[in-house]
Protein backbone atom coordinates (compact mmCIF):
# COMPACT_ATOMS: atom_id res chain seq x y z
CA UNK A 1 0.00 0.00 0.00
CA UNK A 2 1.31 3.46 -0.89
CA UNK A 3 1.82 6.26 1.60
CA UNK A 4 -1.51 7.91 0.74
CA UNK A 5 -3.31 4.66 1.52
CA UNK A 6 -1.60 4.31 4.89
CA UNK A 7 -2.49 7.90 5.77
CA UNK A 8 -6.12 7.25 4.78
CA UNK A 9 -6.28 4.15 7.00
CA UNK A 10 -4.84 5.87 10.06
CA UNK A 11 -6.94 8.99 9.47
CA UNK A 12 -10.09 6.87 9.70
CA UNK A 13 -8.77 5.13 12.83
CA UNK A 14 -8.05 8.53 14.39
CA UNK A 15 -11.56 9.70 13.52
CA UNK A 16 -13.02 6.68 15.31
CA UNK A 17 -10.83 7.19 18.38
CA UNK A 18 -11.90 10.85 18.79
CA UNK A 19 -8.62 11.76 20.43
CA UNK A 20 -8.54 8.79 22.82
CA UNK A 21 -5.83 6.14 22.87
CA UNK A 22 -6.37 3.88 19.86
CA UNK A 23 -7.80 0.44 20.65
CA UNK A 24 -8.90 -2.61 18.67
CA UNK A 25 -12.45 -1.28 18.83
CA UNK A 26 -11.40 1.85 16.93
CA UNK A 27 -9.41 -0.09 14.32
CA UNK A 28 -12.23 -2.57 13.73
CA UNK A 29 -14.84 0.19 13.47
CA UNK A 30 -12.67 1.98 10.92
CA UNK A 31 -12.29 -1.27 8.97
CA UNK A 32 -16.07 -1.65 8.78
CA UNK A 33 -16.28 1.77 7.16
CA UNK A 34 -13.37 1.65 4.71
CA UNK A 35 -13.50 -2.01 3.67
CA UNK A 36 -17.27 -1.86 3.30
CA UNK A 37 -18.34 -4.73 5.54
CA UNK A 38 -20.95 -5.19 8.24
CA UNK A 39 -18.68 -6.33 11.04
CA UNK A 40 -15.19 -7.36 12.10
CA UNK A 41 -13.78 -9.81 14.64
CA UNK A 42 -10.25 -10.45 15.90
CA UNK A 43 -9.26 -13.82 17.35
CA UNK A 44 -5.79 -14.88 18.51
CA UNK A 45 -4.17 -18.17 19.45
CA UNK A 46 -3.56 -18.64 23.17
CA UNK A 47 -1.10 -21.39 24.01
CA UNK A 48 -0.92 -24.52 21.89
CA UNK A 49 -4.62 -25.16 21.36
CA UNK A 50 -6.94 -22.47 22.73
CA UNK A 51 -8.25 -19.34 21.03
CA UNK A 52 -9.42 -16.02 22.43
CA UNK A 53 -11.60 -13.40 20.75
CA UNK A 54 -10.02 -10.02 21.39
CA UNK A 55 -12.77 -7.90 19.84
CA UNK A 56 -15.96 -8.17 17.80
CA UNK A 57 -17.85 -5.17 16.47
CA UNK A 58 -21.31 -6.71 16.85
CA UNK A 59 -23.21 -9.81 17.91
CA UNK A 60 -22.91 -11.48 14.51
CA UNK A 61 -19.14 -10.96 14.43
CA UNK A 62 -18.91 -12.37 17.95
CA UNK A 63 -20.97 -15.41 16.96
CA UNK A 64 -18.78 -16.04 13.91
CA UNK A 65 -15.61 -15.94 16.01
CA UNK A 66 -16.98 -18.28 18.66
CA UNK A 67 -18.43 -20.64 16.04
CA UNK A 68 -15.02 -21.09 14.42
CA UNK A 69 -13.40 -21.76 17.79
CA UNK A 70 -16.13 -24.27 18.63
CA UNK A 71 -16.11 -26.28 15.38
CA UNK A 72 -12.40 -25.82 14.62
CA UNK A 73 -12.94 -24.72 11.04
CA UNK A 74 -13.64 -21.59 9.03
CA UNK A 75 -11.78 -18.76 7.29
CA UNK A 76 -10.07 -17.56 10.47
CA UNK A 77 -8.67 -21.04 11.13
CA UNK A 78 -7.52 -21.40 7.52
CA UNK A 79 -5.96 -17.93 7.38
CA UNK A 80 -4.03 -18.74 10.55
CA UNK A 81 -2.92 -22.14 9.25
CA UNK A 82 -2.03 -21.07 5.70
CA UNK A 83 -0.69 -17.57 6.36
CA UNK A 84 -2.70 -15.87 3.61
CA UNK A 85 -6.08 -14.21 3.05
CA UNK A 86 -9.16 -16.43 2.81
CA UNK A 87 -11.95 -14.83 0.78
CA UNK A 88 -15.40 -16.42 0.72
CA UNK A 89 -17.66 -14.24 -1.43
CA UNK A 90 -20.78 -16.39 -0.95
CA UNK A 91 -21.09 -18.94 1.85
CA UNK A 92 -23.98 -20.65 0.06
CA UNK A 93 -21.57 -21.77 -2.68
CA UNK A 94 -20.90 -25.51 -2.77
CA UNK A 95 -17.16 -24.86 -2.44
CA UNK A 96 -17.56 -23.38 1.05
CA UNK A 97 -20.30 -25.76 2.14
CA UNK A 98 -17.88 -28.63 1.46
CA UNK A 99 -14.83 -26.84 2.84
CA UNK A 100 -16.51 -25.83 6.12
CA UNK A 101 -19.46 -28.23 6.61
CA UNK A 102 -19.93 -27.25 10.25
CA UNK A 103 -19.08 -23.55 10.00
CA UNK A 104 -20.80 -22.42 6.79
CA UNK A 105 -24.41 -23.29 7.77
CA UNK A 106 -23.94 -21.74 11.20
CA UNK A 107 -22.44 -18.58 9.74
CA UNK A 108 -25.36 -18.23 7.34
CA UNK A 109 -27.75 -18.73 10.22
CA UNK A 110 -25.98 -15.97 12.13
CA UNK A 111 -26.54 -13.54 9.27
CA UNK A 112 -23.25 -13.67 7.35
CA UNK A 113 -23.31 -14.26 3.61
CA UNK A 114 -19.69 -13.40 2.76
CA UNK A 115 -16.64 -13.53 5.01
CA UNK A 116 -13.01 -12.60 4.55
CA UNK A 117 -10.12 -13.49 6.86
CA UNK A 118 -6.58 -12.12 6.93
CA UNK A 119 -3.83 -13.52 9.15
CA UNK A 120 -2.21 -11.59 11.97
CA UNK A 121 1.49 -12.24 11.68
CA UNK A 122 4.99 -10.87 11.80
CA UNK A 123 7.18 -12.61 9.25
CA UNK A 124 6.68 -16.34 9.67
CA UNK A 125 5.18 -15.97 13.15
CA UNK A 126 1.37 -16.00 13.21
CA UNK A 127 -0.81 -15.42 16.26
CA UNK A 128 -4.35 -15.05 14.94
CA UNK A 129 -6.63 -13.66 12.27
CA UNK A 130 -9.04 -10.83 11.57
CA UNK A 131 -12.43 -11.71 10.09
CA UNK A 132 -14.62 -9.30 8.14
CA UNK A 133 -18.17 -10.28 7.19
CA UNK A 134 -20.98 -9.01 4.98
CA UNK A 135 -24.67 -9.78 5.18
CA UNK A 136 -24.86 -9.88 1.37
CA UNK A 137 -22.75 -11.89 -1.11
CA UNK A 138 -19.88 -10.27 -2.96
CA UNK A 139 -16.11 -10.32 -3.08
CA UNK A 140 -13.43 -7.79 -2.17
CA UNK A 141 -11.85 -5.85 -4.99
CA UNK A 142 -8.05 -5.41 -4.86
CA UNK A 143 -8.27 -1.99 -3.20
CA UNK A 144 -10.58 -3.22 -0.43
CA UNK A 145 -8.39 -6.29 0.12
CA UNK A 146 -5.38 -4.00 0.43
CA UNK A 147 -7.31 -1.99 3.02
CA UNK A 148 -8.18 -5.16 4.96
CA UNK A 149 -4.51 -6.19 5.01
CA UNK A 150 -3.54 -2.70 6.18
CA UNK A 151 -6.05 -2.87 9.04
CA UNK A 152 -4.59 -6.25 10.02
CA UNK A 153 -1.23 -4.50 10.30
CA UNK A 154 -2.86 -1.91 12.58
CA UNK A 155 -4.13 -4.76 14.76
CA UNK A 156 -0.63 -6.27 14.80
CA UNK A 157 0.80 -3.00 16.05
CA UNK A 158 -1.75 -2.75 18.86
CA UNK A 159 -1.25 -6.36 19.95
CA UNK A 160 2.53 -6.01 19.91
CA UNK A 161 2.27 -2.79 21.90
CA UNK A 162 -0.09 -4.45 24.36
CA UNK A 163 -2.72 -1.77 23.77
CA UNK A 164 -5.53 -4.10 22.76
CA UNK A 165 -8.89 -2.88 23.97
CA UNK A 166 -7.59 -1.11 27.08
CA UNK A 167 -9.84 1.86 26.45
CA UNK A 168 -13.02 -0.13 25.92
CA UNK A 169 -15.87 0.32 28.39
CA UNK A 170 -15.17 -1.61 31.58
CA UNK A 171 -18.25 -3.83 31.25
CA UNK A 172 -17.29 -5.05 27.76
CA UNK A 173 -13.70 -5.64 28.80
CA UNK A 174 -14.77 -7.51 31.95
CA UNK A 175 -17.30 -9.66 30.08
CA UNK A 176 -14.74 -10.75 27.49
CA UNK A 177 -12.05 -11.45 30.10
CA UNK A 178 -14.50 -13.45 32.21
CA UNK A 179 -15.56 -15.49 29.17
CA UNK A 180 -11.97 -16.39 28.31
CA UNK A 181 -11.17 -17.18 31.95
CA UNK A 182 -14.15 -19.56 32.16
CA UNK A 183 -13.04 -21.44 29.04
CA UNK A 184 -9.52 -21.82 30.42
CA UNK A 185 -10.81 -22.82 33.87
CA UNK A 186 -13.22 -25.36 32.39
CA UNK A 187 -10.40 -26.82 30.30
CA UNK A 188 -8.31 -27.21 33.44
CA UNK A 189 -11.17 -28.93 35.25
CA UNK A 190 -11.53 -31.41 32.38
CA UNK A 191 -7.80 -32.15 32.54
CA UNK A 192 -8.39 -33.33 36.11
CA UNK A 193 -11.71 -35.07 35.45
CA UNK A 194 -10.54 -36.99 32.39
CA UNK A 195 -6.82 -37.31 33.08
CA UNK A 196 -5.94 -35.94 29.64
CA UNK A 197 -3.78 -33.16 28.22
CA UNK A 198 -5.02 -29.57 28.05
CA UNK A 199 -5.25 -29.83 24.26
CA UNK A 200 -7.45 -32.94 24.48
CA UNK A 201 -9.56 -31.39 27.23
CA UNK A 202 -10.20 -28.28 25.12
CA UNK A 203 -11.12 -30.49 22.15
CA UNK A 204 -13.64 -32.37 24.31
CA UNK A 205 -15.14 -29.10 25.56
CA UNK A 206 -15.39 -27.78 22.02
CA UNK A 207 -16.84 -31.05 20.73
CA UNK A 208 -19.55 -31.07 23.39
CA UNK A 209 -20.53 -27.49 22.52
CA UNK A 210 -20.79 -28.35 18.84
CA UNK A 211 -22.67 -31.62 19.38
CA UNK A 212 -25.25 -29.88 21.57
CA UNK A 213 -25.50 -26.71 19.45
CA UNK A 214 -24.37 -24.49 22.33
CA UNK A 215 -21.90 -21.65 22.66
CA UNK A 216 -18.50 -22.66 23.94
CA UNK A 217 -18.64 -20.02 26.68
CA UNK A 218 -22.00 -21.31 27.94
CA UNK A 219 -20.71 -24.88 28.18
CA UNK A 220 -17.57 -23.68 29.96
CA UNK A 221 -19.71 -21.73 32.43
CA UNK A 222 -21.71 -24.88 33.25
CA UNK A 223 -18.53 -26.89 33.79
CA UNK A 224 -17.08 -24.25 36.11
CA UNK A 225 -20.37 -24.06 38.05
CA UNK A 226 -20.36 -27.89 38.25
CA UNK A 227 -23.70 -28.11 36.48
CA UNK A 228 -21.99 -30.20 33.82
CA UNK A 229 -19.43 -32.92 34.40
CA UNK A 230 -17.54 -34.83 31.75
CA UNK A 231 -16.58 -38.46 32.20
CA UNK A 232 -14.92 -41.10 30.09
CA UNK A 233 -18.08 -43.21 29.88
CA UNK A 234 -20.20 -40.57 28.18
CA UNK A 235 -20.29 -41.24 24.41
CA UNK A 236 -20.71 -37.60 23.40
CA UNK A 237 -17.85 -36.22 25.46
CA UNK A 238 -19.53 -35.67 28.79
CA UNK A 239 -22.52 -34.31 30.56
CA UNK A 240 -25.11 -35.44 33.00
CA UNK A 241 -27.23 -38.51 32.23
Amino acid sequence: MNEDGVVRIWTEVARESKGESVTLAHVCAAAVTLVGVNGVGVTVRVGSSAWATMHATDETASTLEELQVTVGQGPCVDAFSDGGPVLAADLTAREYQLRWPAFAPGALGAGARAIFAVPLQLGAIRWGAMDLYRSVPGGLDPDRLADALAFAECVNILLLDGAGDSAEPTRQQTDRTAHQAEVHQATGMLVVQLGVSAETAFARLRGYAYAHDRKLGDVARDVVARRLRFDTESPDGGGPP
